[in-house]
């Protein structure tokens, strides 16, 4: 099963690819979707343009998102949201499935502790698919829910 991993942010988005063949991961690719200082409709379209670039590329059978975080302040939830919608009508038109996890469900499947900070999950998410670096943080977001996603059976797919 191959699965795309996506951190949605408005200045950043994170990416990530995994492979799940008889219960091993295999890294297939990741990176972060830099938008720069455009404005919100220039910078939400470069990330629909470039995810959607991705998954013609990888073709993904499920991506993956956490579910959002209702703790930061509105505007930057706001700001999230609208990423994330971006991210959803990219999979929604390619006829790629969803699923949703929580930041603890990500963190718990990754590190073993559903508090642990960015840090552990950068280093695990490296372990896990034998990377040769540290991925940036928001495509080892990214990857980190991709894993828990393989490690989860697929939970909470959204058809």
């Amino acid at each position: 099963m191959r699965i795309l991993g996506i951190d949605p942010g408005s200045r950043a988005t994170g990416y990530g690819v995994v492979d799940l063949e008889r219960s091993k991961l295999y890294h297939v690719t990741g990176g972060i979707i830099r938008c720069g200082n455009g404005s919100l409709p220039q910078r939400l379209a470069r990330i629909d343009r470039v995810l959607s670039e991705m998954i013609a590329e990888t073709q993904p059978e499920v991506a993956a998102l956490e579910s959002i975080f209702s703790g930061c302040n509105p505007r930057t939830a706001l700001l999230l949201a609208q990423a994330r919608g971006v991210a959803l009508a990219a999979c929604g038109r390619a006829g790629v499935e969803t699923a949703e996890h929580t930041p603890s469900q990500v963190k718990l499947a990754v590190v073993g502790y559903g508090a642990a900070d960015k840090r552990q999950v950068q280093k695990m998410v490296q372990r896990l698919l034998g990377l040769e670096s540290t991925p940036d943080s928001d495509e080892a977001d990214a990857l980190a829910v991709a894993i828990c996603h393989a490690h989860t059976g697929g939970a909470r797919v959204n058809g």
